[in-house]
């Protein structure tokens, strides 16, 4: 019986030993998993079919003139540049890689920074299947570093759900997908460190940027910014090049707005209120006492505008748009630009000592404002470059538009422009008729300064011009 008793107990030890080994067994099957498929893990997965690599192409001429060789004198140095250079002049391919994220998979069109394809003549994109596509520009912004492509395929493509950007909290983790010096589909993590950073290159400020100790590399730019759930929170953007363990992403309700705007126009569209504004220094912050001695004055209304028909007057003080207060002229103007045309903007005013807040519906800027625009940013008058004023004039240029007038003590007036001079160029926007110019007027109207090729003669010069608007 004691025998019995105790093969039984023998019995049930065999069967509990085989009975916890098998499921210690099954725990690490059915647990492992779930240990290893963190959020990180899962985020990616969610999103990652839709990051994209983008390589494009661009020209660069390089000059290998012998006679820049020797140091020479400035005067020849000018004559063998204008009469020998484009003989010496050798043409060679560059090329640039990026990232970028696809946002409509039915239409093909996929966000991207504009510095990852600015230049091109050439624009690969290269899905995570290994797929290959010949893309086209739909738009590009280089104010707001961002950049519209379109691929065609006969199926769906895979595509990511825009996100909220107004809700970011300072500390919380987040994830960035690129492709870092060609390494494609590479992910890095770290936490958001700051919002409202301004970023300064060489040539532009950028504003609003999402600041990330997640490592973000040439390559990285145009790719997705996730927060911990995987929602789309900004495009990661490597323009920063003093930046060791800081990185930066365009959060991604401005880059929607943008984005928009490039899908239906090919530009965007800066909302006009009217508004002319001036720094507010110590002596008129004193003097009009506005609250914590910020704003930015109101120096003149143009008639008929958003603004004049909103009740706004010269000398009143705007003091916050939005829940954002406004510190400076770079401020309002950063501020407006992350509005759509024809959306209501609340403006915080002060006037004879009290606030009142103004919703204003804005507009686009009205062509025929541009003759009025011209004269006071750049202080010219033109007109287009015809057969006969060519003859006229003896103007060597067939294109562009011609200097009528010059504003007194404009900076071109100060420089030595003078009539008859040809603007064939500003920034970006080549000039060959009056509408190129009147587009180009308003696209940089809220710039420090634009850079423009004026013709005289056969001589063209390169004019860097202060925007006094």
């Amino acid at each position: 019986m004691a025998r019995s008793a105790r093969g039984r107990s023998n019995l049930i030890a065999l069967c509990l030993v085989i009975l916890g080994t098998v499921l210690l067994m099954a725990g690490d099957c059915w647990c492992a998993p779930d240990l290893r498929e963190n959020a990180v893990v899962r985020a990616v997965r969610k999103v990652g079919a839709a990051v994209v690599n983008i390589s494009s192409e661009y020209e660069v001429a390089q000059r290998s003139n012998p006679f820049f060789n020797f140091g020479l004198d400035p005067f020849f140095e000018s004559f063998f540049k204008d009469f020998f250079e484009p003989r010496y002049r050798r043409q060679y391919k560059g090329t640039s890689l990026g990232s970028g994220v696809i946002i409509d998979g039915n239409r093909g069109y996929i966000l991207t920074n504009e510095h990852v394809i600015a230049r091109s003549t050439k624009i690969k994109v290269v899905l995570n299947d290994e797929r290959e596509f010949e893309a086209e520009l739909v738009g590009a912004a280089p104010d707001f570093d961002l950049a519209v492509l379109k691929i065609k395929s006969k199926k769906p493509l895979p595509a990511i759900e825009m996100g909220n950007s107004n809700d970011l909290m300072i500390g919380e983790s987040v994830i960035a997908i690129g492709n870092p010096f060609g390494f494609s589909h590479t992910v890095t993590t770290g936490v958001i460190s700051a919002t409202n950073r301004s970023v300064q290159t060489d040539d532009r400020v950028y504003r609003d940027f999402i600041q990330t100790d997640a490592s973000i590399n040439p390559g990285n730019s145009g790719g997705p910014l996730l927060n911990i759930k995987g929602d789309f929170i900004g495009i990661n953007t490597a323009i920063y090049s003093k930046a060791q363990g800081i990185g930066f992403a365009i959060p991604v309700n401005k880059a929607r707005r943008v984005m928009d705007d490039l899908i239906k126009y090919g530009e965007v569209h800066i909302p006009w209120l009217g508004l002319f504004v001036q720094d507010l220094n110590q002596k008129l912050a004193r003097y009009f006492r506005t609250p914590e001695g910020h704003g930015v004055l109101i120096s003149d209304v143009s008639a008929n505008s958003p603004a004049q028909k909103a009740g706004l007057q010269k000398g009143d003080v705007v003091t916050a748009i939005g829940k954002r207060r406004v510190t400076s002229k770079k401020v309002y103007h950063a501020i407006i630009k992350n509005f759509g045309a024809g959306k209501i903007i609340p403006l915080t005013v002060w006037r004879d000592g009290k606030t009142s807040l103004m919703q204003i519906r804005s507009r686009t800027f009205p062509e025929e404002l541009a003759d009025e625009l011209a004269y006071k940013s750049l202080g010219v008058r033109v007109r287009e470059v015809s057969a006969a004023l060519r003859l006229r004039f003896s103007i060597a240029a067939r294109n562009g538009v011609m200097v009528t007038e010059l504003r007194p003590g404009s900076y071109l007036d100060r420089v030595g422009a003078r009539s008859g001079d040809v603007i064939r160029k500003i920034d970006e926007v080549v000039i060959r008729t009056l509408a190129d110019f009147k587009k180009a007027v308003i696209k940089y109207r809220q710039r420090q300064s634009a850079v423009l090729l004026i013709q005289r003669d056969k001589q063209q010069y390169h004019v860097t011009v202060k925007l006094e608007a």
